[in-house]
């Protein structure tokens, strides 16, 4: 059993940069809206460009440097993981992210 697991875990190592990316993006796309939300209560005084420049800045800019930084943080989390827990820990982190979604009204 430790073998099979050790194979997996050799099959998933090599592709642990694009589930993290994976993982954060869907992060983002499941919390996105509450934090844009709070944004929005806090600019909503604010004049048209303005608010709408905000906008463009938090979802352009702010979403894609939390992807870019946070993804090489949390590939090397991931390749912290024994070899032979790589895969089953993937599986649990995939199926933590579809309950989550399932409670956020995502899917």
């Amino acid at each position: 059993m430790l073998q099979l697991l050790n194979e997996l875990g050799l099959m998933v190592r090599p592709h642990l940069y694009q589930i993290a990316t994976m993982i954060v993006a869907t992060l983002l796309v499941i919390y996105g809206n509450e934090v844009n939300q709070v944004i929005r209560r806090q600019i909503s005084g604010l004049h048209f460009v303005f608010r709408a420049a905000i906008f463009v800045l938090v979802c352009a800019f702010g979403y894609g440097y939390l992807l870019i930084w946070f993804t090489p943080l949390l590939s090397s989390w991931l390749h912290g993981i024994p070899l032979h827990l790589t895969a089953p820990a993937t599986l649990a982190i995939l199926l933590l992210l579809g309950v989550l979604a399932e409670r956020k009204k995502q899917l």
